[in-house]
């Protein structure tokens, strides 16, 4: 029991909280954006994991595939599905889950008694609504579960969105509130605290020009780290209507994966992150590379078809 729960705390990028797989991104645009933007108005699916609101923005009958490499033994991936209501309603399903492979299981001795495994999944659907031409509001409610060898845990939660969007001026404002609730069941009853995440994005495209810069103040409930480092920045390179490539910088992710080796501190190239999508018609592709894990880097790939 003392290993599978070092285990279950070594995973998380948060020690404090648990379930903290739905920190990443599930959005290889968000990705390759420093992994952190709520202000996107693409045609993109995969946004409903960032920011419920959005996904007014989104073609009606969207089908989104994501998968993304993690630390070694270990696969994520996502789904979600987009479908219009109305004039001015949209309604989501969405889906994610990353399996963290098979461990070994040994004693306080180092002996090996056998091996476990471990995962994480998350269900949930969207609902989101243009409250007037230019403002536009979301909500996520989600069931999420975590399972280490023979313990489990269940937890509930809910996404809340509010977006701006000027199209006349190309500005982009948002805030969010991300996993907002708490467990059910805990390993143990040992009950631990939600990711919750608060969120303030703004993005603006330089009228006449292909760029378009985005940043986000995360985290703004806690305050362990200095101001600088809960902002997150990144730019587009807006190629044509339909190809774009995108690189960013989080702060935030420098500071948790720097490890020292010596007199020497090192993130290993974590908080860089760059990308490139296709937008057509019907057909969206978009990758990205990034780094959430000290031990190895991340390929993000998204691939949306409206049906």
């Amino acid at each position: 029991m003392i290993i599978i729960l070092t285990i279950a705390t070594a995973r998380a990028q948060d020690s404090q909280t648990v379930f903290n797989f739905l920190r990443l991104p599930a959005s290889a645009h968000v990705a390759a954006l420093g992994g952190d933007n709520i202000t996107l108005t693409d045609d993109d699916a995969s946004l409903v994991f960032h920011n419920p609101s959005l996904i007014n923005q989104v073609s009606d009958r969207t089908l989104n595939l994501n998968m993304m490499t993690y630390m070694e033994g270990s696969v994520t991936a996502s789904a979600s599905f987009i479908k219009a209501l109305g004039d001015r309603g949209t309604w989501a399903l969405q889906g994610r889950f990353i399996n963290y492979g098979e461990m070994k299981e040994t004693t306080i001795y180092n002996e090996q008694t056998g091996t476990f495994g471990a995962r994480d999944i998350a269900l949930g659907g969207t609902f989101a609504y243009g409250l007037t031409n230019r403002i536009s509001g979301g909500v996520t409610a989600k069931l999420a579960a975590s399972y280490i060898g023979h313990y489990n845990s269940l937890a509930a939660a809910i996404d809340l969105g509010l977006h701006y969007y000027d199209p006349e001026h190309e500005w982009s404002i948002s805030a969010v509130a991300r996993n907002l609730g708490g467990q059910l069941t805990a390993y143990e009853d040992d009950f631990e605290r939600m990711p919750l995440d608060l969120q303030l994005g703004v993005s603006k495209r330089l009228v006449g020009a292909p760029l378009r810069f985005s940043a986000t103040l995360v985290r703004l409930n806690d305050w362990q780290y200095g101001i600088g480092k809960h902002l997150v920045v990144g730019a587009d390179v807006l190629l044509s209507d339909q190809f774009y490539v995108a690189a960013g910088y989080n702060p935030m992710r420098v500071a948790e994966m720097k490890i020292a080796s010596g007199d020497d501190k090192s993130s290993h190239g974590a908080g860089l992150s760059f990308g490139a999508g296709m937008q057509l018609e019907r057909l969206k592709l978009h990758v990205a590379y990034a780094k959430y894990h000290v031990s190895s880097y991340s390929l993000l790939i998204n691939f949306s078809y409206t049906l």
